[in-house]
């Protein structure tokens, strides 16, 4: 199994990067949150994985955190999501949102992300309610968590909005760097969608 990498970010096209270790090139797939936390092209960045083995294929994920990687090993355990929809619900909803949701037993929250319908939304809510509540997994997300970035929240109000991620993620790189505010950057991300 591979634990984490570190090396070089070769290149990066959400949800895809690609990263050098010693001359070996790992191809792997992050959430939004683990993207708007990568630094540039050429850069060291370190990340925790997981590998997915299928029949077809060996998929690596990578995370920032270790809460996400946990997040997604345990949303990949519930019957009917996959790693597809498990990287849809990291990059529509923080760790500490996803738990917040299961908590208050908001199935329409959960059903705003990509891919996830009610009665996957439903079975979330049951299967995961016992997880968050066992000792070390995810159930430090129910705590209050330091605030999400003005841009991590824009991208899930985005997705949230029917985008899909790249095109969220898009929107946003097209507002251009800045200190703006949540609201800000939903507002001017609308405009330029508008505009096109």
């Amino acid at each position: 199994m591979i634990g984490s990498l570190r090396g070089r970010i070769a290149s990066k096209s959400p949800p895809q990067l690609t990263v050098e270790v010693g001359g070996l090139g790992y191809e792997l797939e992050a959430p939004m949150s683990t993207f708007f936390h990568l630094p540039a092209v050429g850069e060291e960045v370190r990340l925790l994985t997981h590998l997915v083995v299928r029949e077809d294929a060996h998929v690596l994920y990578g995370f920032a955190t270790a809460e996400e990687r946990r997040l997604f090993r345990s949303l990949i355990k519930v019957s009917g999501v996959g790693p597809k929809i498990a990287l849809a619900l990291l990059s529509g909803l923080s760790v500490a949102a996803f738990a917040e949701c299961v908590v208050r037993e908001d199935v329409s929250a959960l059903t705003r992300v990509p891919g996830v319908g009610r009665k996957t939304a439903e079975r979330l809510i049951v299967e995961m309610r016992d997880r968050l509540a066992a000792p070390g997994t995810t159930a430090d997300a129910v705590a209050p968590a330091p605030a999400a970035s003005a841009e991590s929240e824009a991208y899930g109000a985005l997705v949230a909005l029917g985008y899909r991620p790249a095109e969220a993620t898009r929107l946003l790189k097209a507002v251009g760097p800045g200190t703006h505010s949540t609201e800000e950057l939903i507002r001017r991300a609308l405009q330029g969608a508008a505009r096109e």
